[in-house]
């Protein structure tokens, strides 16, 4: 049985994203363990690999650095064993260079880019952004769901600026346009929480599900 590990460093929805990818195993008619873990071993044995987050991006990090182990594990599997990888949230921010809340912090440096305060015009459009908002999608990928209803949940008040415009895959807007999925080789990331977004996010898990990490 090939194994799905969500990672667990005391930030994000970890039961309601496992629930959603039990949900999308079983519908698919697959076959994945789905597990939460903190333990670095099992995420070195996983198949693929799931970063939630909610919260500062500093203290995410700061988070994540307190597994041990946990960051050099993830630099091997994905970095360099190339398995697939979804980043939720403040975890797809992580895989920024850098985010500027509360002072800044670095991040994980996957994708370059800086993660900065969403900044609309307007005063119409209340921060945190949340609830649903379209998507415009820049370019095809793997997991991302051909279909035609792409609405989806977001709670954020920060979003991923990323150096190559080649790394986003989809952008929505809230008083100016942000970046909402990112994505390079076997790595990709949504700012929304598909685990809240009903029939697209559970298609985009169950997508994950099937990836093999090619583009």
């Amino acid at each position: 049985m090939k194994l799905l590990t969500i990672i667990d460093y005391g930030s994000g929805n970890l039961r309601s994203v496992q629930k959603s990818f039990v949900r999308a195993n079983k519908e698919a008619g697959l076959s994945y363990q789905i597990e939460v873990t903190a333990d670095a071993a099992t995420v070195a044995r996983a198949d693929k690999i799931v970063l939630p987050g909610v919260g500062a991006f500093g203290a995410c990090m700061a988070g994540l650095k307190s597994v041990p182990d946990m960051i050099e594990t993830l630099e091997n599997t994905v970095l360099d064993e190339k398995r697939p990888f979804l980043g939720i949230c403040v975890g797809m921010q992580l895989l920024a260079s850098k985010g500027e809340e509360f002072g800044g912090a670095d991040g994980l440096g996957w994708l370059p880019g800086v993660v900065k305060p969403l900044e609309p015009k307007g005063r119409d459009y209340k921060i945190p952004h949340m609830g649903w908002n379209n998507l415009d999608l820049t370019k095809p990928h793997p997991v991302l769901p051909p279909v035609n209803d792409l609405h989806a949940y977001f709670v954020h008040s920060f979003h991923m600026v990323p150096e190559d415009d080649a790394h986003i895959l989809a952008t929505s807007d809230h008083g100016g346009e942000f970046c909402a999925i990112v994505g390079r080789d076997n790595i990709i990331g949504t700012q929304f929480h598909p685990e809240k977004s009903q029939r697209y996010g559970l298609q985009l898990l169950t997508n994950f599900l099937k990836w093999d990490g090619q583009l």
